[in-house]
């Protein structure tokens, strides 16, 4: 190799280390007057998306704000909280965990070192502490980014299908109907704004997901809460600021198909894996992962349905 060829190849290898790698930048967005969101990634745990593949809230108040989850670890909590100043100048009061999922509520352990009272429900509790250490093995991908995070449980839980909060004149009612995707699955309803946070109950853009805690039944019974109140806007778990019809296509729609299939395929004596096969996901197929995640959704319905 000649000097002059090695010095180019030297120089292209350094310019390749020294290329930054990306991080999680939060920004809220207003979807309605003093309602705000980030809309998080849709793609799977990364560590250029620092785990934060969720949406997150934030509601202010003459009295103060509330966030809605704090993400997906200490770092991300502390980009949430900074991000919330650039909008308000009201401290956050509150911050609601709407389910057991880690980008929900590991940043909890930030905003209670604050002193900033954090809520969930109690179904929430158990499937917090069974796996909040398959959580953090999970999210090693973040590397350095996952220093400092803590699973740190929700300071209040709360009891029975129905909470109201409210801060500085805004409402906040707390739906619960056993969850669906996670046991503590919980709808944030703003009754004057005509608005939702539905948490892990709503996917839209992107195919659901049934997990081993998760159950199409419940989940079900969740999201006829939200067809009885039709909120006008819905801030989803998952994907893009919505309306009614779309996250009734995007998620109810999907799971009715799935358990409707695998009734009349358990009833009629069909094998798990004949059913899975049947399966028409064709209206679902323009939904990201939907080739992939389709074939296991049908699987675990299955399964879910022997057990009922």
């Amino acid at each position: 190799m000649t000097k002059r060829l090695f010095t180019l190849t030297a120089t292209l290898a350094a310019s390749l280390i020294a290329l930054p790698t990306w991080a999680v930048e939060v920004t809220f967005k207003p979807v309605a007057d003093g309602v705000y969101a980030y809309i998080g990634d849709i793609e799977g745990r990364s560590y250029d998306n620092e785990g934060l593949n969720a949406n997150i809230g934030l509601v202010v108040t003459p009295a103060g704000a509330v966030l809605i989850d704090s993400g997906s670890s200490y770092q991300v909590a502390a980009k949430i909280d900074a991000a919330a100043k650039k909008v308000t100048t009201q401290p956050i009061k509150w911050v609601i965990n709407t389910g057991g999922q880690d980008h929900r509520w590991l940043g909890n352990g930030y905003f209670k070192a604050q002193g900033i009272e954090t809520i969930a429900h109690i179904d929430a509790q158990a499937d917090m502490t069974a796996r909040s250490g398959m959580h953090m093995e999970g999210l090693k991908v973040l590397k350095e980014r996952l220093d400092g995070t803590s699973p740190t449980l929700p300071t209040r839980f709360v009891t029975g299908p129905d909470t109201r909060l409210e801060l500085g004149g805004t409402v906040i009612e707390l739906k619960h109907q056993h969850g669906g995707h996670t046991p503590g699955d919980t709808l944030v309803w703003l009754p004057q704004k005509n608005l939702m946070f539905t948490g892990d109950v709503v996917y839209v853009d992107r195919t659901l997901g049934l997990i081993d805690v998760s159950s199409g039944k419940t989940w079900l019974e969740s999201f006829a809460v939200i067809d009885a109140l039709k909120p006008a806007v819905i801030v989803p778990g998952h994907g893009k600021v919505t309306n009614l019809a779309t996250a009734q296509a995007h998620t109810r729609d999907l799971l009715l198909a799935l358990r409707a299939h695998m009734k009349k395929a358990i009833d009629d004596g069909v094998d798990i894996s004949a059913a899975v096969k049947s399966f028409d996901g064709k209206p679902f197929a323009h939904l990201k992962h939907a080739d992939v995640w389709i074939p296991q959704l049908a699987n675990q319905t299955y399964l879910e349905m022997e057990r009922e």
